[in-house]
């Protein structure tokens, strides 16, 4: 194993645990807010989708990541 399979290994079981989902939620939430400050409240139906997709995709929504890749 590698240096970057290892790296790779510890930053999944991070995403994967109860913090690193709130530490996820957290940078998602805060991209979210500084792309509708950006593009305007007009886009944030658009913003809001891709901030529920990405957060679909990160963490340990296993559920949901099954729901997602299933589509």
């Amino acid at each position: 194993m590698g240096v970057f399979d290892s790296a790779k290994n510890k930053a999944n079981e991070f995403l994967n645990s109860d913090a690193g989902e709130q530490k996820s939620d957290e940078l998602l939430d805060k991209a979210a807010d500084a792309a509708k400050a950006r593009f305007g409240e007009d886009k944030a139906g658009h913003i809001d989708k891709a901030r529920e997709a990405a957060d679909q995709r990160i963490g340990n929504n296993s559920d949901a990541n099954l729901e997602v890749e299933q589509r």
